[in-house]
């Protein structure tokens, strides 16, 4: 096929060599933990029930049950505003800069994160997990890049967003996207730049395209088929799991059939909440299928790549209190694509019966990385030391009530304003200084000016958490947190500099890299039998 020209998995991954070293005597497979990954696309902060009980919402019933039974992670942080980034550091425990995966890859891009980095499910299916990705990957979809190559057993999703192809049926977008054409190359040309009319959006199951363009109207039952079939058969043989479900809801928002059907207005407390409902719905199904098969074994981690993606309007997610409001005031959005909270701040469930506290809440400074080290050290895994990392061990916080995390955490340029992945925005327990602000594109429109920071902007989110108004440079306040994040951000900087293990992402495009099972039909149209 045409976009697997890169494939090269035998050579390639050959050179791929790593150890897993347990830390832990060797044991039955059947006593290692299982885990649950599930990422939510462009959900807000405020879009958890739980987070906003003041609201009285309804759309995530069993999100709120999963955070009653389990623990909420209130200041849990994506480690970046915008959705390859986000993966790639969530995979590696590693901020971008050190991956090279700084920005979005396309439906032409010729390569994916770096194959010198090493993926959690790759050191787990080392370990002897069944490993499984179900959703948006993201993370390259070319050869030895895609999920399967990369360690995962079986793959069934969509290689990148799901409004990056046309589909015969468009969610809900802003401006909105034609459907897929058969016969009118013009209608092709003259679609708005938001839309991706060329090449259908095809699912994938392993590597071989099952249908081009899918379905969104069906994804969430095959999604859901899927995990529960991963989570039975798991169990049936007795083999401890991984399964990654990267939900892409939220990004184009899809409202139940009815609704689309019978035209219903397009509102926020509509459509959008329909997608949220679905997506909680999704949530239920995979937490009872887990608690029947292996209640006390099973972590269950929800959480987000990003905030919401401002520029949809009323398809777009809330920040909740997180609102920016330094940076709206001079006009854009501060949510998807930014380094103000509603860019990064995610609603984070975590679940794991009769280990993690019931009905209990952590405050603790944390991040998208921390997943790595903290699955892995679950597992009675070390990860390589050839390398450097960035997350931290979240188990005590986890299990134990603890709750320190991060002293600093780093929030990298995701396209408002900057270069793409540069660390220029840093927080410092309840403080967050800026070295660079800028607005995404906000509802509307409208857009705010890059403005560089020397010395940097610095607010107090526990008494501003809508980052309105920063400290007095002439406080002594300022002097001694603005000295503390320099010195921090410069030793970073040149940490990361001399990281031997550093690398870098081919973002490179090609034509002929496009998802495409049949070059001769328009937008590729196929459907395979499976």
């Amino acid at each position: 096929q045409p976009w697997n020209f890169l494939m090269m998995e035998n050579f390639l991954l050959g050179a791929l060599l790593f150890t897993v070293t347990r830390t832990e005597p060797v044991e039955t497979v059947r006593t290692k933990p299982n885990f649950i990954i599930i990422l939510a696309d462009d959900m807000g902060w405020g879009d958890l029930d739980v987070n906003q009980p003041e609201k009285k919402t309804n759309n995530t019933p069993n999100l709120n049950l999963m955070a009653q039974q389990g623990l909420r992670l209130t200041d849990f942080h994506s480690p970046a505003s915008t959705c390859s980034p986000s993966r790639a550091a969530i995979l590696t425990g590693r901020y971008g800069l050190r991956t090279g995966v700084t920005h979005n890859f396309g439906v032409n891009s010729v390569a994916g994160l770096p194959l010198s980095e090493i993926t959690l499910p790759q050191l787990l299916q080392q370990a002897g997990y069944y490993t499984a990705i179900i959703g948006k990957w993201h993370l390259g979809h070319n050869g030895p890049y895609g999920p399967t190559n990369r360690g995962f057993d079986h793959y069934l999703g969509v290689p990148y967003s799901n409004d990056m192809g046309c589909t015969d049926t468009p969610g809900y977008n802003l401006p909105p996207c034609p459907p897929c054409v058969s016969s009118r190359p013009e209608v092709i040309r003259s679609v708005h730049r938001g839309c991706y009319s060329k090449v259908g959006l095809p699912l994938i199951e392993n590597s071989t395209i099952t249908e081009q363009p899918l379905d969104l109207w069906r994804l969430t039952e095959q999604y859901k088929s899927a995990a529960l079939r991963v989570i039975r058969s798991a169990r049936a043989r007795g083999q401890p799991y991984l399964l990654y479900i990267a939900s892409a809801h939220m990004h184009v928002p899809l409202a139940p059939p009815l609704l689309a059907a019978t035209a219903a207005p397009r509102r926020s407390d509509g459509v959008y909440a329909a997608s949220l409902q679905e997506l909680d719905d999704l949530v239920g199904a995979i937490k009872t299928a887990a608690d029947e098969t292996d209640r006390d074994n099973t972590l269950i981690w929800f959480t987000g790549d990003n905030g919401p993606w401002d520029q949809k309007c009323q398809y777009a997610g809330s920040v909740g209190p997180f609102t920016g409001k330094w940076q709206t005031n001079k006009g854009g959005g501060s949510a998807k694509q930014t380094t103000w909270e509603g860019g990064h701040r995610v609603p984070t469930v975590v679940y794991w019966p009769g280990r993690i506290p019931a009905n209990s809440t952590s405050a603790a400074l944390l991040s998208g990385m921390d997943i790595f080290p903290t699955v892995l050290s679950l597992a009675g895994i070390t990860p390589p030391s050839d390398r450097r990392y960035d997350g931290i061990d979240a188990t005590r916080i986890l299990l134990q009530r603890e709750h320190t995390g991060h002293e600093f955490l780093f929030h990298p340029n995701s396209g408002a304003a900057g270069k793409f992945g540069d660390l220029q925005t840093v927080r410092a327990e309840k403080y967050k200084a800026f070295f660079v602000t800028g607005a995404a594109e906000a509802c509307g429109g409208g857009t705010g000016q890059q403005q560089l920071h020397d010395p940097p902007l610095i607010f107090d989110l526990e008494q501003d958490e809508s980052e309105e108004t920063p400290l007095r440079f002439d406080t002594p306040e300022y002097q001694t947190v603005a000295q503390r994040v320099s010195q921090k951000r410069e030793e970073l900087l040149w940490d990361i500099a001399t990281d031997p293990s550093l690398s870098t992402a081919d973002y490179s495009t090609d034509g002929s890299a496009a998802p495409c099972c049949d070059t001769t039909q328009v937008v590729c149209r196929c459907h395979k039998k499976t």
